[in-house]
């Protein structure tokens, strides 16, 4: 970490030149006494990482700096490109044909910007710093040789199949190893998934397409396997005992990694809220197997079958998880509460605690409803209601201060015995689940604060408030709705957003219009800098209560648990951590949006898996958007399909943006209106849903 700090502000200076990368090491680890070997190490992960690029022979400089940029790159069919750079809320650079220098749709790149005007952004990759390994696809046989056809349809090209791999038959769904040189990319098989038209298959497919895998390497697995899985006298030393505290935790009832539990107690001026969380940082050591293979993951990643753990089960689901019962390590934020939702006060300290009892949010809920419960939610009835008490309160108080509440519907699968969906709906969200939301916030908040104040390098959770052209373009699509809109103020407040929100309160379309504002904002990300998080109208926020499945939360865990045993930090410890917290925000930021790519993908996958079987079938849904191809629908479920606009009772057809309206002849479709459908076709290749109009149900009437 060292040699990486010092490396890169050497390069930002104004870029070092020298006759072979010796002489660099050199200079570097005789001008700051840092061994050889730590230098050559660390200078290597800065050019895996593409934070250093070699723009002469023997020059180097950081990215970004002098027009060269990192980004993700997005392929097309026709040859051309776009590249993302990561954390920017500048728009995409566009890469011509003859400038994408052999990267194909995944590869991480460095851009030169050739053009930066009000059009958009031209650029050149110059590099391909980490290339797309594995692919999947269909194996094909085109003459005496096999080829592939890959899955992702912004690969123009099929990949010949080279000697060397597994056996294969045309139809099956593979992995391939891509083998690349200057002229051709070929492949061998390494994986042979199933066949084609197998879901399973296809869920792996879309799993290996994003880099994900179930397994973990054989090095990490013995460094879980040597944890002990129960806690050590040795490490209570110092620890509060907090083993005889009536603490909990809610979660769903099957889920495995348990990692924050809660108590509570009424004050004379309010409440005392004890907010646990699993201490992963005392066995997941940093520069560890387990610490790097969390690093590249970044998150653990939920389909609607499995899920792919950021850490061995050893961890998520043995020691490291709050198990009823049982004794475990915590990082405790306990916070005085007032009577209107304010913290007054605050500690944050290491502990070990006992969960009393294992609770799911079903009984919970029984339990808030006045219904008969389980024994073990009936056992700590009186905390739960003082909890759902405090949770109330907060809410109020949130909604006071500008937070947004976007109901949108997610999707919840159900299982037979074999552990195969066979039907979905609409996941439900009651007070037993906003109350973890709500006390799983403000322990985030405070902590964030705490550590803001105190100015430590740490990861924020930042949420920036939506551009301008964003909200301008959210107010024509209300007028496109015939919703009276509010004048735009110079500065867009979250209070601005939440009476926006209430304007399509109550209507049909209320959640489609709640997705159109949610798209409007900027994506959440992690930064070493507290920016403040829009949705949730604070000041300060973080991500603190995960750590057994999100890496920027371990990464403040051990931040944490350093000030904590060593006090106040200082000089260079300062700059490892800066730089640190940079790259581990910008990973996690990568990975996150990687696994709600994948989780989308896979979503829609069973969707259409289990749709069908319901080719014929008639269903209620609104119409949810309107394009110059054809008219989307929603279902209750919160299954979306197209109907095609040749498959409308109609012709001539115009596409009104304006009022969201395409009107044919004799009748137009709108955003709102309720129709009944027919499914004509899901297909589990492409996770597309098609349907076609049977009447209208009712109209979109203007709101007031």
């Amino acid at each position: 970490m060292q040699a990486k700090t010092k490396i890169l502000t050497l390069l930002e200076k104004d870029g070092l030149a020298f006759t072979g990368l010796g002489n660099l090491f050199s200079f570097i680890s005789e001008t700051y006494s840092i061994p050889m070997e730590e230098v050559k190490k660390d200078f290597d992960k800065l050019m895996k990482e593409g934070l250093i690029f070699e723009v002469n022979r023997g020059k180097y400089v950081t990215v970004p700096s002098r027009g060269y940029v990192k980004a993700n790159f997005i392929g097309n069919a026709k040859g051309f490109g776009f590249c993302e750079t990561p954390n920017s809320d500048e728009d995409d650079i566009f890469i011509p044909a003859n400038m994408c220098g052999g990267a194909i749709d995944g590869d991480k790149v460095i851009v030169k910007l050739l053009s930066n005007t009000d059009e958009g952004r031209d650029g050149q990759i110059v590099k391909v710093y980490r290339e797309v390994e594995h692919l999947t696809g269909v194996v094909e046989k085109i003459g005496r040789n096999y080829f592939v056809d890959p899955d992702n349809n912004r690969i123009p090209f099929k990949i010949k199949l080279t000697n060397g791999g597994l056996k294969v038959q045309e139809n099956d769904k593979v992995v391939v190893k891509l083998q690349r040189n200057q002229v051709s990319i070929s492949g061998r098989v390494i994986e042979v998934l199933g066949k084609s038209d197998d879901v399973k298959a296809c869920e792996l497919a879309i799993i290996r397409d994003h880099g994900l895998f179930e397994t973990f390497p054989e090095h990490v697995l013995a460094e879980a396997k040597k944890i002990p899985q129960k806690v050590q006298a040795s490490q209570k030393q110092g620890r509060r005992d907090l083993t005889e505290e009536v603490l909990f935790t809610i979660d769903g009832l099957d889920a495995k990694d348990l990692d924050d539990a809660i108590s509570i107690e009424r004050t004379v001026n309010g409440y005392k809220l004890g907010v646990h969380i699993a201490d992963v940082g005392e066995y997941v050591k940093y520069e560890s197997a387990l610490d790097e293979e969390a690093y590249n993951r970044g998150t653990s990643v939920y389909f609607p079958t499995s899920v792919l753990p950021m850490l061995p089960k050893e961890l998520s689901n043995g020691i490291c998880s709050l198990n009823e019962g049982v004794e475990r390590l915590a990082l405790t934020c306990q916070m005085m509460i007032d009577e209107n939702g304010y913290v007054r006060s605050h500690e944050i300290f290491e502990s070990v605690i006992k969960s009393k009892a294992r609770l799911n949010y079903t009984d919970v809920q029984k339990l808030f409803d006045g219904k008969e419960t389980d024994e073990k939610t009936e056992s700590v009835k009186e905390q739960l209601l003082i909890m759902l008490e405090l949770s109330k309160k907060i809410q109020a108080k949130n909604k006071a201060n500008g937070s947004l509440d976007f109901e949108i519907p997610e999707v919840q699968f159900v299982f037979d015995e074999n552990g195969m969906a066979v039907d979905f709906e609409k996941r439900e969200r009651n007070d037993a689940h906003r109350l973890i939301e709500d006390f799983m916030v403000i322990a985030n908040q405070t902590v964030a604060k705490e550590f803001c104040d105190n100015d430590i390098p740490f990861v924020y959770r930042v949420h920036e408030s939506p551009r301008k052209e964003k909200v301008i373009s959210v107010m024509e699509y209300l007028k496109g709705l015939g919703v009276k809109t509010p004048k735009i103020p110079d500065n867009i407040t979250p209070k601005f957003y939440q009476e926006v929100l209430a304007l399509t309160d109550d209507q049909p379309f209320t959640e489609t219009v709640n997705k159109v504002i949610l798209r409007s904002m900027q994506k959440a990300k992690y930064m070493n800098e507290c920016r403040g998080h829009f949705g949730l109208a604070l000041e300060y926020y973080c991500h603190f209560t995960s750590p057994i499945r999100r890496y920027p939360d371990l990464t403040i865990h051990r931040i944490i648990k350093e000030c904590l045993h060593k006090g106040r930090l200082g000089g260079q410890r300062i700059d490892e951590l800066e730089q640190f917290t940079f790259e581990a925000g910008e990973q996690s930021s990568l990975t996150e949006r990687n696994a709600d790519k994948t989780e989308r993908e896979v979503d829609d996958l069973w969707k259409a898996y289990l749709m069908k079987d319901r080719v014929g079938e008639n269903f209620e849904g609104v119409i949810s958007s309107v394009t110059n191809f054809g008219v989307f629908v929603e279902l209750e479920n919160t299954v979306e399909g197209l109907i095609r606009i040749e498959d409308l009772p109609d012709d001539g057809f115009l596409l009104l943006e304006k009022q969201l309206k395409l009107k044919g002849q004799k009748m137009s479709f709108g955003v709102g209106d309720k129709v009944e459908v027919k499914l004509i076709s899901s297909n589990i290749y492409t996770r597309k849903i098609d349907f076609a109009f049977e009447r209208f149900i009712e109209r979109r009437k203007t709101v007031k």
